[in-house]
């Protein structure tokens, strides 16, 4: 089983800082580190290959720099990784990051699952994974909590495919009252949570294979892309304003000695003249 692990960089929580003419974020200057959501993705895929055989590549779009992740993730125990890097890729939106990534794993070669972390923490909005899966045209599990090995199988109903014929994969999904069963006809994407696995610590002979293994440049020469489809231009979302909320420390503290009619009668003029009863 080939499996691909697409990961990004994000900054340190701490450290985002937006760019008030793009409504982008601003990633130069600030430390950044492995999306800690795609670290859990990255351990799913490796228990799955101890399992079943195969192997672990990961993916990741940014800048020449994202290259550390990459490498951190082989550190872990991936086989390879490939770096989408390009500077008309920059200020995509979730749309066009999920259409660059999916004609990313295309050139990345065939494959059989790809495993994506539940969202990033930056962006917070869980959509590229499934995102890829749309554009892949493949089957597709959010949330998933659990995966079964032991049920890869042959499909009885499910047509062959070139990349995993008639496959199918079980697996659990997270949901808000309970677990959720379904089986997926492979090639699938499933996005994980943290119950999935604890991420595994780097090891030294893992470092050391890290820093010779060869890291694979994609960009826009050497993959096939719609221009209309990249960048801030070709970003459907726009962020029409960005403002930091205002925090209101001060207040009135009202004591109550016995009789509290007094400080719920100043309570409520005060919400009254705000119009907020």
């Amino acid at each position: 089983m080939r499996i691909i692990v697409p990961i990004k960089q994000v900054p340190e929580t701490s450290n985002v800082k937006m760019d008030p003419e793009t409504g982008t974020i601003v990633r130069s200057g600030s430390e950044a580190v492995v999306n800690p959501l795609d670290l859990y993705a990255i351990e799913a895929a490796l228990r799955l290959r101890d399992n079943t055989g195969g192997t672990v590549h990961v993916i990741s779009m940014g800048p020449l720099r994202a290259e550390i992740a990459l490498r951190e993730a082989i550190a872990m125990g991936c086989d390879s990784g490939f770096l989408v890097s390009d500077r008309k890729f920059g200020g995509s939106d979730t749309w066009a990051t999920s259409y660059i990534l999916s004609q990313a794993i295309k050139a990345a070669g065939e494959y059989d699952l790809i495993i994506c972390g539940e969202r990033a923490t930056d962006g917070d909005t869980a959509q590229v994974g499934p995102g890829i899966a749309a554009w892949l045209d493949v089957s597709l599990a959010t949330y998933v909590s659990s995966i079964a090995p032991q049920d890869i199988a042959p499909s009885i109903d499910a047509p062959p495919t070139d990349k995993a014929p008639g496959k199918t994969l079980s697996v659990e999904r997270l949901m808000e009252d309970g677990y959720q069963q379904l089986t997926l006809t492979l090639p699938a994407l499933l996005t994980v949570v943290k119950e999935i696995a604890e991420p595994r610590l780097p090891t030294l002979e893992g470092k050391k294979r890290a820093i010779t293994t060869e890291i694979h440049l994609l960009n826009s020469e050497n993959m096939e892309l719609e221009p209309s489809f990249l960048g801030l231009r070709g970003s459907p979302t726009k962020v029409v304003k960005i403002r930091t909320p205002q925090v209101t420390r001060g207040g009135k503290i009202i004591e109550v000695d016995g009789d509290p009619s007094a400080a719920v009668t100043e309570l409520i003029d005060f919400l009254k003249v705000r119009e907020l009863v």
